[in-house]
């Protein structure tokens, strides 16, 4: 019992984590239909600047501040530079270019930082654990994690539903040449979502920095997980992306954490965990055809 709750823990931490990626990829790719494989490379832009500031001022609190500001600067200018001029491109062109980018940000990142990966202490009003039960603590960071990604959540909620910017990028998403239509300026609108969904990447990266190390190539680990969420949500859909997120999170933790113990039953300790990592690493891929089987546009799609 102990282990299945630290694990669920485990993955609503990593739930939180895939949501604030999930979001504002499934931000960009249901307003202006862009397959953007580089947004892994924003999450890492966010790890490496707010690392940086983090390491340089003593404070954790401006490290995570730089890692937004990182990323979402980085998601304007690369949408002002590159992407403008993929929004009419098929999406074959899209992952080329977007795939060009990745490659170009490691370099350059490579360059800026070198090859060493980047360690950041938890902040030491953070650090610690909390008692859960008797035999059972868990970290104060993890939970703090969940409560960023639980606000943010609501923020995102309470911006798409209640605000003027939220109604555009719901009306961007279902008709974009009517939105033009009446006067808006589409362009703005794209700098702008590009901007929150890069700066919600530069969070993620920033936040999972004390949890794992900073270095190049974190983005593509990490890429293909929120990629998976977002096809299981639904492109486009805020609650989808949360939905797929929990789902994602949960099965891949657990899978991890239990099935090469369900296949020590019946074969060899070397054997079964060959074979129980490797059904476990395919597990989301399942649950994700399943999904796409049973509600082809998504868990919770968007509503058009």
């Amino acid at each position: 019992m102990q282990l299945f709750i630290e694990q669920s823990l485990n993955a609503l931490q990593m739930s939180f984590t895939l949501f604030l990626l999930a979001t504002g990829l499934t931000l960009i790719f249901g307003i202006m239909g862009l397959i953007n494989l580089a947004h892994g490379s924003l999450y890492m832009v966010g790890a490496f600047v707010g690392t940086t500031v983090a390491l340089k001022s003593g404070s954790f609190l401006l490290g995570v501040g730089g890692g937004i500001v990182g990323g979402a600067l980085a998601g304007v200018v690369l949408e002002l530079a590159v992407f403008r001029r993929l929004y009419a491109q098929d999406h074959l062109h899209q992952v080329l270019a977007t795939f060009g980018i990745i490659l170009f940000a490691n370099e350059a990142t490579t360059l800026l930082w070198g090859r060493a990966p980047l360690l950041v202490e938890v902040p030491g009003w953070l650090n610690g654990s909390v008692k859960l039960m008797d035999g059972l603590s868990y970290p104060v960071y993890r939970l703090a994690v969940m409560a960023v990604g639980a606000a943010v959540a609501v923020g995102l909620h309470l911006l798409v539903v209640h605000t003027r910017l939220g109604m555009l990028i719901r009306a961007g998403a279902s008709d974009r040449a009517m939105v033009a239509a009446l006067g808006v300026d589409v362009s703005k609108l794209y700098t702008v979502v590009f901007a929150l969904g890069a700066g919600l990447a530069g969070l993620a990266g920033i936040l999972a920095a004390p949890i794992q190390s900073t270095q190049i190539g974190m983005g593509e680990q990490i890429l293909i997980l929120t990629f998976v969420v977002v096809v299981v949500g639904g492109v486009g859909s805020i609650k989808g992306a949360f939905a797929g997120a929990v789902l994602i999170a949960f099965v891949d933790t657990l899978g991890r954490a239990y099935v090469p113990g369900l296949f020590k039953l019946v074969l060899s300790s070397t054997v079964a965990d060959a074979l129980g990592t490797s059904v476990a690493s395919v597990a989301i891929y399942l649950v994700m055809a399943i999904v796409l089987i049973v509600r082809p546009e998504g868990l919770i799609p968007e509503a058009r």
